[in-house]
């Protein structure tokens, strides 16, 4: 092994070695300067490799912009000629309002929407019985798990008997509200169970305190007044910030501000603002308001016509008019699902959060530079994943299993949930968003290999290509068996 002086005279050696190239290189551009030939090439690269290290393709950003418009354009006076103007804003208000449901005059999509209010203060109800020692928290435990699960399952078993009484929106919205509630009402129990158990381990450490203290030793004694006060300072210091202990939290205000506020995770004290910020509000109002008339539009105008045209194409497995269909179904779908991402991530969850002073505006990341698929699963829907990470991901690896087996539930998880907001509303179960759900991490592995040897650009590219080809792939089978069981079935 070389001695530290040894290694010193090296990196001197190099050092000197370095500054002698500079020297010559520095000497060698002197002479060509001063040669009569007047030498205008040097040493360098051209700007498409990637040793150039030129970054600023600025302008070519402006021209794939523009060429996506002029396409885009070309697409939509394409689509006017052929089917003329199918916007009419009445029919928005009739399937909003739900045609099949003011048929009954009893609108059943607002009763259970309003009925979800139950289960949360059943889960209320446990907590208290729990916290206070009246129920054992094991049979709490049981309890809770049989409420979220129905709150689950109530969707399901109503729209089995009365899916005649309900409409599309209507079944859509109620599932998906009622899958908000069993994530909001699942982080509720555990967060409180974990400060259940937190209460239960200081009581018994001070209740062996106590009983050690009957043979009397002055370093536990000691200690035991040391931790005392700190605890006290801690209260005190919480009392005095205005920050809620368990079990005060466990209160109707408290419970209707989470269910609420734009986040699955429960917290005994969020993170608030001081003040509602107007033109902040005003401005998500706006944006609200345009979006949904815009994706509407695009939906009736762009994508119904493009969805019913595909029908016959897959009947026959006719590959090539099934690309056909799905490369033209894949722009429309893909603005339509960039709209959604913005008016819900950025417009309606900042203005909940503004309005109910919720400081944590962390609803998504930059997806869009996601260099694998695993990223962007981490960074386009923060809420969800911090839930699944904080109730899921880390219960299991804390239980000793390893990270792959904790990220396979989390995404079976995932993958059960979107196929229950897609066949539970269509009254038709196929296994397509499942599948498509289950795909990913092979997925993720293939694109953190191109990441790995083909470069993050290429791993980025793989993310942007899963998104514009995947959805209008799963959208058209699933209206091609719907037409299949409804549409045909009437005639």
């Amino acid at each position: 092994m070389a001695t530290e002086a040894e290694e010193r005279a090296l990196r001197y050696r190099r050092a000197q070695s370095v500054t002698r190239a500079e020297e010559i290189t520095a000497k060698e551009n002197k002479a060509r300067r001063l040669q009569v030939d007047k030498p205008v090439h040097k040493p360098r690269d051209s700007l498409f490799s990637w040793s150039s290290e030129f970054t600023n393709f600025s302008g070519l950003v402006n021209w794939g912009f523009l060429m996506l418009t002029i396409g885009g354009l070309r697409l939509c006076l394409e689509n006017f000629l052929k089917y003329g103007i199918l916007v009419n804003p009445i029919e928005w208000i009739i399937v909003l309002t739900g045609y099949n449901e003011g048929h009954s005059q009893h609108y059943p999509s607002v009763i259970l929407l309003i009925f979800s209010v139950v289960p949360a203060v059943i889960a209320l109800l446990i907590e208290k019985a729990i916290a206070f020692d009246i129920l054992r928290q094991k049979v709490g435990i049981t309890l809770h798990i049989l409420n979220i699960v129905f709150v689950i399952s109530l969707p399901v078993v109503v729209l089995h008997f009365k899916s005649q009484d309900f409409s599309f929106v209507g079944t859509t919205t109620v599932c998906m509200i009622y899958l908000i509630l069993f994530l909001k009402l699942w982080s509720y129990c555990h967060t409180n169970f974990w400060c259940k158990n937190s209460m239960g381990a200081k009581s018994s450490k001070n209740k062996l305190r106590r009983q050690s203290l009957s043979a009397p030793n002055y370093n536990e004694l000691t200690n035991a007044e040391n931790e005392q006060t700190l605890e006290d300072e801690m209260n005190h210091e919480m009392a005095a910030a205005g920050l809620v202990r368990y079990p005060d939290n466990l209160n109707l205000k408290d419970l209707f501000y989470f269910l609420l506020a734009p986040t699955l995770c429960y917290e005994l004290n969020f993170p608030r603002t001081t003040r509602i910020r107007k033109r902040f509000l005003i401005k998500r109002v706006i944006e609200l308001v345009f979006g949904v008339n815009l994706v509407l539009a695009l939906f009736q105008q762009w994508m119904i016509p493009s969805v019913t045209n595909a029908v016959d194409p897959f009947s026959e497995m006719n590959v090539v008019k099934i690309t056909e269909r799905l490369l033209k179904l894949a722009v429309p779908n893909h603005l339509i699902w960039l709209c959604f991402f913005y008016l819900s991530f950025h417009s309606f969850l900042n203005l909940m959060g503004e309005l109910l002073h919720f400081a944590d505006r962390n609803f998504y990341n930059d997806w869009w530079n996601a260099n694998n698929i695993a990223v962007f699963w981490s960074s386009w829907n923060r809420p969800v994943h911090m839930w699944a990470v904080r109730h899921v991901y880390i219960p299991i690896t804390e239980k000793g299993y390893g990270k792959s087996n904790a990220s396979i539930v989390v995404f079976f998880i995932s993958a059960f949930f979107h196929e229950y907001l897609v066949s539970v509303p269509l009254q038709m179960f196929r296994i397509w968003a499942f599948l498509g759900m289950m795909a990913q991490p092979p997925l993720s592995v293939i694109s953190r290999f191109a990441e790995a040897k083909l470069g993050p650009r290429w791993g980025n590219i793989i993310v942007w290509s899963s998104l514009i080809l995947g959805q209008p792939l799963a959208i058209m089978m699933y209206y091609h068996d719907y037409a299949l069981v409804h549409l045909t079935a009437k005639h």
